[in-house]
């Protein structure tokens, strides 16, 4: 089969190029079959977002962390799925016009723009929807007990819900929800982009056996991975092109957004990205001494060009 690997072979893809792949595969067969029952046009609008590319962070970090905790990723490809569709979820609603009212992302028109609002509106709500019931139908019959499924979709609930992603849209876009302290940067990154990343770690390692000791590893990680990943993220948008990004640079600024530019300049930025990278390793190297893929992750995270 053809490699879906992002052309540019950037450090995370190569690093994690068999997970990527096995989750790609997986998901192209998962929306032929879903197929069955819904309607045309809605299949290709969730395809279209589903589809379209990007780094596959989340899962990769889900399957990873479920191999590592004793769960073949073949099983653990559920979890990953519905992470993943509500991710993408995310984007579309983020990019409506009510939201962040952008026209690019990955490189192509966004979901509104190509099929029009509502069924932008209702593609989203209907993966965030079909997230939970597909990882909590299939978990199970790869074998993965029913408590430690619920404990990952619980997890997972709760970075997606009103304390978690949609909490942090509201800080993020709403404005009588900002506050002019320093640390507001902070509450926007943790909710909106570091507990589904965070999830993404702690929801795989929950499928397997673990530690309370090593949980809390993977949750100390997934936090700083989170930051880490936001705030570079905050960085590329006031240093990069839209043919580099994919989507529409500058648009924190134009939106008078609280970023970590913004507030720490861009020399501060880089060195919080840093420090929390380096955080995010030191997390987990007791339960990796000899070093590990999600170590390396981390790594090359704080240094990605888009």
């Amino acid at each position: 089969m053809t490699s879906l690997m992002p052309e540019s072979e950037d450090a995370l893809a190569i690093l994690s190029g068999h997970y990527f792949q096995l989750f790609e595969d997986h998901l192209a067969r998962l929306l032929d079959a879903k197929s069955d029952g819904v309607p045309e046009r809605l299949r290709e609008s969730m395809a279209y977002s589903l589809l379209a590319g990007g780094k596959r962070l989340r899962p990769i970090l889900c399957l990873a962390a479920a191999e590592r905790c004793g769960v073949g990723p073949e099983k653990a490809l559920p979890m990953a799925v519905a992470i993943e569709l509500i991710h993408t979820a995310s984007l579309i609603h983020d990019d409506l016009p009510c939201m962040d009212n952008d026209d690019l992302r990955r490189g192509k028109p966004t979901n509104h723009r190509a099929f029009g609002e509502a069924l932008a509106l209702i593609a989203g709500d209907a993966m965030l929807i079909w997230a939970f019931g597909y990882a909590l139908t299939h978990l199970p019959r790869g074998g993965i007990s029913y408590e430690k499924v619920s404990k990952a979709v619980a997890i997972l609930a709760e970075a997606s819900g009103p304390s978690g992603m949609c909490g942090g849209q509201v800080l993020d876009t709403d404005s009588a929800s900002r506050t002019d302290e320093d640390d507001f940067v902070y509450s926007v990154a943790n909710a909106k982009t570091g507990a589904l990343i965070r999830a993404s770690v702690v929801s795989g390692a929950l499928l397997g056996d673990i530690s309370d000791t090593a949980l809390r590893c993977y949750y100390d990680y997934g936090t700083h991975l989170g930051l880490a990943f936001q705030i570079v993220d905050d960085i590329l948008d006031v240093t990069r092109t839209k043919a580099e990004l994919g989507k529409t640079p500058h648009k924190d600024e134009a939106q008078g957004k609280m970023t970590f530019a913004s507030v720490y300049g861009l020399d501060g930025a880089k060195s919080l990205a840093a420090l929390n990278s380096e955080e995010a390793c030191k997390a987990i190297e007791e339960l990796f001494p000899e070093g590990d893929l999600l170590i390396d992750l981390a790594k090359s995270l704080a240094d990605r060009k888009s």
